[in-house]
């Protein structure tokens, strides 16, 4: 089975491939960056928690971006301990420079989701797609430029939903105990 996976990881790497030049680099190394560090996540959170009426969801994706990071980058990364598949590529074929940490899952494509699944519970549709949209470009940028394999995205994606909804959960326990 692992080996099936290998194989369809290293297809999925090879047809992206043949989307690459110029331009496409470009943009796809500025939407990766949008989600380095959960940027653009953070910066949503200012104009939500600002707001009455969205106030919750904004604190809601703090805890869930914290919780994201706690499992995926601290505790499942180290673990597996897998390597990129830009460490096998020549320095002339980077697009962006090389990440420092291992591979899987990715905590591009979990802190995004983990956005995702929040907004879902907690906002209205005029931000849940968006956001599902730029999610989805931001994974689909790591595969782009190689630095991920189809395998470390979807474990993101899902680890992502998983924290983000659980953190919702979470989040009413708390929000019920400080109201006592």
């Amino acid at each position: 089975m692992f080996n099936k996976l290998k194989e369809l990881d290293a297809r999925v790497l090879k047809s992206i491939k043949k989307l690459h030049n110029h331009t496409n680099n470009r943009i796809m190394a500025v939407i990766t960056h949008l989600g380095s560090g959960g940027t653009v996540w953070f910066a949503m959170c200012i104009p939500l928690i600002i707001s009455k009426q969205l106030r919750t969801a904004g604190l809601n994706i703090l805890l869930s971006l914290f919780i994201t990071w706690l499992i995926g980058e601290i505790t499942i990364k180290r673990l597996v301990a897998r390597v990129r598949p830009s460490e096998e590529l020549p320095e002339d074929e980077q697009i962006i420079k090389r990440p420092k940490y291992y591979s899987f899952p990715s905590g591009h494509s979990a802190s995004s989701f983990s956005v995702v699944a929040v907004t879902m519970l907690r906002c209205p549709v005029w931000i849940i797609i968006p956001t599902f949209v730029l999610a989805t470009l931001i994974a689909f940028s790591r595969l782009y430029l190689r630095v991920h394999y189809l395998t470390d995205v979807a474990a993101g994606v899902i680890l992502g939903l998983g924290c983000g909804f659980s953190s919702v959960a979470l989040y009413n326990v708390i929000a019920a105990n400080l109201i006592r």
